[in-house]
């Protein structure tokens, strides 16, 4: 009961190699029945099935999946190479958009810093032309109160 079981269990699962590609198994007579039976039975286990009715069908069809692997093989590794290609790409993409990032913050920067300096200049001479009109008000108000001494002196 347990051996059936267990059996029954594997069964359900696909066999697959290591790499996780299927087992496959090409069945070759010249007896389409037994050739049907047996890919039947080979199916139900979970292997990949192909089949011939001759030697010389079994062969070509042999090259062919040999033909056809090889082309899925290429073609895994051009997309291997254009996934290898497009994440460079990707890359360097991200670090010119960071230097440009960059350099326009640094822009942004230099910007405020020319604008802070023209500021504190303003600002400067502001004050100097507010303490140069204090002192020509400070000697106008001198040289009124001395004209004032002068004429209470004077009386």
């Amino acid at each position: 009961m347990m051996n059936s079981m267990s059996r029954t269990q594997t069964s359900l699962s696909p066999l697959t190699r290591p790499d996780g590609t299927p087992i496959r198994i090409l069945a070759v007579d010249d007896e389409n029945s037994l050739t049907e039976l047996l890919s039947m039975a080979m199916r139900y286990e979970g292997w990949q099935v192909s089949t011939a009715a001759s030697g010389s069908e079994a062969v070509k069809a042999a090259r062919d999946a040999r033909i056809a692997e090889r082309k899925a093989a290429q073609k895994a590794e051009e997309a291997r190479q254009a996934a290898a290609r497009a994440a460079a790409q990707a890359a360097e993409a991200a670090a010119l958009a960071a230097a440009q990032a960059a350099e326009a913050a640094a822009r942004e920067a230099a910007l405020k810093a020319e604008q802070e300096a023209r500021d504190r200049e303003f600002a400067e001479r502001e004050a100097r032309e507010a303490a140069l009109e204090a002192e020509k008000q400070a000697a106008r108000d001198a040289r009124y109160a001395a004209r004032k001494a002068r004429k209470r002196k004077g009386r």
